[in-house]
Order: structure tokens, then C-alpha cells, then sequence
């Protein structure tokens, strides 16, 4: 599907992944940098995809073209998403599975490419405490309340607690073919959107039966 070379060329590339992520560092860094998605409140998930935009070029070329209104983070031999995912939650549960991009958007690029990747980053992650003190913070940087926190206050809708910070502990290459994606799952399938329009179901992975290209310790 892809060749040894990209995947050894990708890992020397992800090695170089800070392994702690610090909330207000990062966002303050993605603020600072001029990217976009500073404010948005799950930070470590934008936080990775913007550690991949900038290490990762011009070996991966951000972003990958579209089919039809989804769009892959990057695109090397084949389309590639960049994903961050905390193996628990703020519970301490385990979290064994990730949604992944769009499926017919997956097809498409299966069909046209042999395959689509993930670049997936796990570790831990730290929730702030009750005083709320991260998400405070978070909100007078951003100069206050956003429209979706005042709608949830507004159906008196517990809010949930904030990521302060995460450890990396590997990043996993994973790639998917026509016959992997046929024994996953699907995520919001039967969904539709605000406007009423369908919503196109997701791919769910489970990081339990699925096997990594390659594993990046940290």
C-alpha cells in the first residue's frame, strides 16, 4: 500500500514529538503561531494536528485535497488523518476506541489511493480539578464565554471537565485498506445534521483488534 521508506522517513519524523503537553502552553503556542483552532476547547487533539503541520511538511503536503466536503489532514502515497486520543477518560475508564473520518470519504480515498492512514498519538491525560481554574483561564484568553458554552448554560447542561495536560506514549501508523475497514465499526450512523440534512456515519476503530504499521515509543 505504501512503501518502508515513507514509513521510516515518518517515523524519524514523529520521534521528535514533544512527549508532555502543558494546556496552557500549547494553546498559547497555537495562539502565538497564528493557527486557528486555539480556542477550541478539546486543545490536544488541534494541538497534535498542529505539531504535525508544522514537523511533518514537505515530507506529508497539508492539507489533502477533498472528497466532497471531507477533507484527510495530509497526503503522502496516500491520505493520512492525525489524531490524539486519551486511553481513558475523565472517569479513569478506558477509551479502546476512536472515531475516525468520514467512511465514504475513506472509501473514495481506498479506491483512488489503495488506502488512508492514521497517525495516531496515545497517552494520558490530566483533567483539571473542580475549581475549574484551566477552563477559567481558557475562557478570559479567548474573551469570554463562547456561544456553545452560553447555549449549555442555557439548558443547564453539566460542563465537562477540561484537559490540563497530556503525556504522549507512542504514536501509532495505522493503515486502512477495503478489507480492514469492512470488519470495523461506524459511529453516527442514521445522525443528521442541524439543517436536517443526513449526517454520513464515521469510522470507529478499536485500538484492541487493530494492528499498528508501526509503533513510536516515547
Amino acid at each position: 500500500m505504501i512503501s518502508k521508506k515513507l514509513i521510516a522517513q515518518l517515523e524519524e519524523l514523529l520521534k521528535q514529538m514533544p512527549a508532555v503537553w502543558d494546556g496552557r502552553k500549547a494553546i498559547l503556542e497555537m495562539r502565538d503561531s497564528g493557527y486557528p483552532h486555539w480556542k477550541q476547547m478539546e486543545w490536544i487533539g488541534f494541538y497534535f494536528q498542529f505539531l504535525c503541520d508544522t514537523k511533518l511538511p514537505p515530507l506529508v503536503k497539508i492539507p489533502c485535497p477533498k472528497y466532497g466536503r471531507v477533507e484527510f489532514d495530509g497526503f503522502s502515497e496516500i491520505p493520512w488523518d492525525f489524531k490524539a486520543h486519551p486511553d481513558k477518560n475523565a472517569n479513569g475508564q478506558d477509551s479502546k476506541s476512536v472515531i475516525v473520518n468520514d467512511s465514504l470519504a475513506i472509501a473514495e480515498a481506498i479506491k483512488q489511493f489503495g488506502g488512508a492512514g492514521l497517525i495516531l498519538a496515545i497517552g494520558d491525560a490530566k483533567y483539571n480539578d473542580e475549581d475549574r481554574s484551566f477552563q477559567v483561564w481558557h475562557q478570559e484568553l479567548k474573551g469570554g464565554l463562547s456561544n456553545f458554552e452560553k447555549e449549555r448554560i442555557l439548558r443547564k447542561a453539566p460542563s465537562r471537565l477540561r484537559k490540563i495536560e497530556f503525556r504522549l506514549r507512542e504514536i501509532k501508523l495505522i493503515l486502512l485498506d477495503g478489507k480492514k475497514v469492512r470488519g470495523l465499526g461506524s459511529f453516527q450512523e442514521g445522525f443528521r445534521n442541524s439543517d436536517g440534512s443526513p449526517r454520513n456515519a464515521k469510522v470507529l476503530l478499536d485500538l484492541e483488534s487493530i494492528t499498528a504499521e508501526k509503533t513510536i515509543k516515547f
